[in-house]
């Protein structure tokens, strides 16, 4: 079977690499760009609440709190493939720069909208310049990463860069709802999100690049396909993105984390904001965990067992009836989805020559980006017709079923060995 690209051996790692988990928090520029990461994706956190809670406030509508999602994933689908020729054809970091300023113009935006109580639909404008940013700022970002620290480190790079982002996604909803509850008014979080997102183009501007962009393609179907041709022929990275593709869109329950909630557990809304910690609690606590350990030795099988632990633990939280031991699996659900992510993107990254890094990164946002919008759907969708619980089993079930599956079709994933780009 084919098995890809050859990939060039490797240096042995430096000692620092495997013995010290902080000795990559010494790189100047990873610093910068962890840090300028944490504070954006804090802000944009806390701008996720103030737009649902002001949409609602303001039209008493759930279609309008469902129009949001729609808005910002039309740029994505519409957009994510020629975001990646960009990224391969342009400077990664000019690129990161505008459009982080384009978020920022968006938050700016927000705030005078709600500041002088503009009609909604300029809300959805702001929100879709936002969209169009991010997605060009997906592929850039995440081809720009390798740049920035030694391929023997990336693994710990990817680490630290995902408990970053996990850590936010605990503080920012509790920041935002709690500066709501404060003030009632939304545009103080907006301007707060503009601010931090100025903050992260500053940072971001002082990380210095290391991107020689050779020669430039033109734009044309088959430059834009490129980054799906490379997949295709890469059965690890095909076989990894495909796993991870599944187990998002059968084994998330997130979506009916309020159902759970109010009928199930009886545990109101304080409840619900503890469930909803719990899944990136778990992830921060195994992105340290991953942190303060050698880079993984068989990478494929902590992937394989790792989706499927979180095929169980999703089957677990669909029949419990007892409130911590909910929390446990949706805890557990994070720890182990870190690792698939970690696995995943460093794998992506690794084994992706430079100059296509940008159009595989895009079609890896593409398929894990819309299977989080399509996941929610089909949560919902089989919870109308069979009831909650049997959504959550049912996803869970069919999770593990794919993991067999992905496990017999492409046998390199759980050949392949320590994550640190020598195979």
């Amino acid at each position: 079977m084919d098995s890809g690209p050859s990939i060039e051996p490797l240096p042995p790692p430096r000692a620092a690499a495997s013995d010290d988990p902080y000795a990559i928090l010494r790189n100047r520029d990873f610093s910068l760009y962890l840090i300028a990461r944490f504070i954006a994706a804090l802000g944009q956190q806390m701008l996720t609440v103030a737009v649902g809670w002001e949409l609602y406030e303001r039209t008493r509508s759930s279609l309008a709190l469902g129009l949001v999602g729609l808005t910002q994933m039309v740029p994505m689908v519409l957009l994510i493939l020629p975001a990646g020729h960009v990224a391969d054809n342009y400077p990664r970091k000019r690129t990161i720069l505008g459009m982080v300023f384009l978020a920022a113009l968006s938050s700016i935006g927000l705030t005078l909208i709600s500041a002088f109580h503009a009609d909604v639909l300029w809300i959805y404008g702001c929100l879709f310049a936002a969209g169009f940013a991010r997605t060009f700022l997906w592929p850039a970002s995440q081809a720009f990463l390798p740049q920035l620290v030694p391929r023997q480190e990336f693994s710990r790079a990817v680490t630290w860069n995902t408990g970053a982002f996990h850590l936010s996604s605990v503080l920012g909803p509790a920041a935002g709802g709690a500066l709501i509850a404060l003030t009632h008014k939304a545009a103080v979080v907006y301007a707060i999100n503009a601010a931090t997102t100025l903050v992260c183009l500053t940072l971001i501007a002082l990380v210095r690049s290391r991107q020689t962009v050779m020669a430039k393609e033109e734009m044309s179907l088959s430059s834009l396909l490129a980054g799906f041709k490379f997949v295709y022929r890469t059965k690890v990275i095909l076989g990894t993105i495909t796993l991870d593709l599944f187990a998002v869109l059968l084994g998330g329950a997130t979506a009916l984390l309020p159902v759970y909630a109010k009928d199930i557990l009886r545990a109101g809304p304080t409840g619900l904001g503890i469930l909803q910690a719990a899944l990136p609690l778990g992830s921060v606590v195994s992105a340290l965990y991953l942190a303060h350990r050698t880079p993984l030795r068989q990478a494929g099988r902590a992937l394989i067992w790792a989706v499927t632990l979180f095929g169980l633990a999703t089957i677990a939280f669909g029949f419990s009836r007892w409130f911590w031991f909910s929390f446990a699996m949706l805890f557990l659900c994070g720890a182990v989805d870190n690792v698939s992510v970690v696995v995943r993107h460093t794998l992506v990254q690794l084994l992706t020559p430079d100059e296509t890094r940008g159009r595989v990164s895009a079609v890896n946002s593409l398929f894990i980006g819309t299977s989080n919008e399509l996941g929610g759907f089909e949560s919902g969708f089989v919870a109308h017709l069979f009831g909650p619980v049997f959504s959550v089993v049912s996803g869970g079930v069919g999770t593990i079923l794919v993991v067999i599956a992905t496990a017999l079709i492409w046998p390199e994933i759980r050949k392949y060995g320590r994550l640190n780009g020598s195979g």
